[in-house]
């Protein structure tokens, strides 16, 4: 099914192989950076397609959709080699619809529980195997990876039996689906990139196989190579001016321009126009802002909502009977308590979120009862009654004026958000019990990005230039010390910056990235 709000009418290519900053080691392309480019060149779609993991696929989202551009959603995931696990091949996954997204997260997810290798996540061919007319391919289009995806592999071997072989066997998991993928790129490899696209071709017409034309982005304009190339240099703790050091990317990695790609593609018309189809083909968006929760079991069937009514007048007595010994004292506090706890129950029902509660409740309470030491509440969590009624908080927001509409808002529809501070020697038997009771596919952790601290970015870079340390300190101890400062503010906020880069040659941004200071603006 095409995709049919996607005007393309106007852009004779989309970019379907992109990595973003977030391929962690071989990439400095923002997200924001991709998408304007691709709006000022009137792209209607873009993929982005980072290696082995979907981590910037939300913020991507976000991002393209508030420019009217369609943004699909891929990855570039790597295909164990049996014969040499050193050695894996490349295959590109672009997700058609709701099915595909769906299948991809647990193709992924299933590499790097199962089947890592060297820090790789490395896909099992027999996983993308149909069975029975289905399969984890359902609602996936799979790009062949050109030079790096086995069927390239073995077509600049001379094994053209095996080659054919491979791309039958993927059109046969893929019906309808899987592309012979085409590139031009400019560098060492240059010629093998046009020997495999001439075998490529002839493939795809012995074998009735679509192709299809894409570049490997990996920095937006060609002067951003150097600052790529020291990217990489320092995921791998290698430095730029070493000889010996493995070269596996070129200056012609780029952003290119659409009238570029129709250049460098103009005898293969078909190749373009597929990459334009393939845009059409993909319609998949989030549905963000709703939160999925596993059900919360509550016995004897009885509704969510009297059951989590129950539980909080009850938990308020309790804590009502802790706090005034005294009955007659009680008996005179209970209205405005039991006034604030109606309200808030009332709010927490109206925005869906009783079975959340219920659940913190829960693995909270378990914790208690095995030893596993929790903390008394943090944040705006501890505004809410409810919260301290059911045992989630030990905090009585009455009594230190505390406001609920902090934590939860009718107002502001959003996930609330209890900060919990479990003792780390406790916290994975918590996580545990929370995985045998709701199920381990409803219970992940969250990744956080950093991103390197303005002194740790010039001590890297100096590093990888070859610079001397105790010269590249200097510089770096110019940077005020003030948290979460970036390279930007701080040359604006230091003068000596501006005098170094004017009067010292190895500080100009001429210098040291050929005029382009793309790592001095993070």
């Amino acid at each position: 099914m095409k995709n049919p709000s996607l005007n393309t009418s106007a852009c004779p290519f989309i970019h379907l192989r992109l990595h973003t900053e977030y391929s962690i080691t071989d990439s400095i392309v923002r997200i924001d950076d991709a998408v304007t480019r691709a709006h000022r060149e009137r792209m209607p779609a873009i993929a982005i397609t980072d290696l082995g993991n979907l981590f910037g696929a939300v913020k991507f989202f976000k991002e393209a959709g508030s420019r009217g551009i369609q943004p699909i959603i891929g990855c570039d995931v790597w295909i164990e080699n049996e014969r040499n696990r050193d050695q894996p091949s490349r295959l590109l996954l672009l997700c058609r619809d709701q099915s595909g997204y769906l299948n991809l997260c647990q193709l992924l997810t299933r590499a790097y529980r199962e089947n890592t290798w060297r820090g790789r996540a490395e896909l099992n061919r027999s996983w993308l195997a149909r069975r029975d007319g289905a399969g984890s391919t359902d609602g996936l289009i799979a790009l062949s990876g050109a030079l790096q995806g086995d069927i390239g592999q073995a077509i600049l071997q001379d094994d053209l039996k095996r080659a054919t072989a491979l791309a039958q066997a993927w059109t046969a998991d893929f019906p309808g689906a899987f592309y012979l993928e085409l590139q031009r790129v400019d560098g060492e490899q240059r010629d093998r990139h046009e020997a495999l696209v001439g075998a490529s071709l002839r493939l795809a017409e012995a074998l009735d196989l679509p192709v299809v034309a894409t570049h490997p982005v990996q920095f937006m304009a060609r002067d951003d190579f150097k600052a790529h190339e020291a990217r990489v240099c320092i995921a791998r703790g290698e430095v730029l001016g070493d000889k010996r050091r493995a070269r596996v990317f070129t200056a012609d990695q780029y952003f290119k321009s659409a009238d570029e790609m129709r250049a460098l593609f103009a005898d293969i018309p078909e190749a373009l126009e597929n990459a334009v189809e393939i845009g059409k083909r993909c319609h998949f968006a989030f549905t963000l802002g709703k939160p999925r929760l596993p059900n919360f079991p509550t016995p004897g069937g009885e509704s969510i909502e009297a059951y989590f009514f129950d539980a909080a007048k009850a938990g308020l007595e309790k804590r009502l009977a802790f706090l005034y010994a005294d009955a007659a004292r009680r008996d005179q506090e209970r209205p405005r308590y039991q006034s604030r706890l109606e309200y808030e129950i009332k709010t927490i029902v109206h925005m869906g979120f009783p079975g959340y509660f219920l659940i913190v409740a829960d693995f909270i309470s378990w914790a208690r009862d095995n030893g596993v030491p929790v903390g008394p509440g943090r944040g705006s969590g501890a505004g809410s009654l409810v919260a301290y009624s059911l045992g989630i908080t030990d905090l009585d927001p009455l009594q230190y004026d505390l406001i609920f509409e902090r934590f939860l808002n009718p107002d502001r529809v959003s996930m609330p958000d209890f900060d919990i501070d479990f003792c780390q020697e406790g916290r994975d038997r918590v996580i545990d019990y929370v995985k045998q009771k709701y199920g381990a596919e409803s219970v992940s952790q969250i990744a956080t990005f950093g991103t390197m601290a303005a002194k740790a970015v010039i001590r890297d870079v100096g590093r990888v230039l070859g610079m001397g340390y105790n010269y590249v300190d200097s510089i770096a101890k110019l940077i005020p010390n003030q948290l979460g400062i970036t390279l930007k503010v701080a040359m604006e906020a230091e003068p000596q910056f501006g005098e170094k880069r004017k009067s010292e040659e190895e500080v100009r941004p001429q210098t040291v990235f050929g005029g382009n200071d793309r790592l001095g603006h993070p």
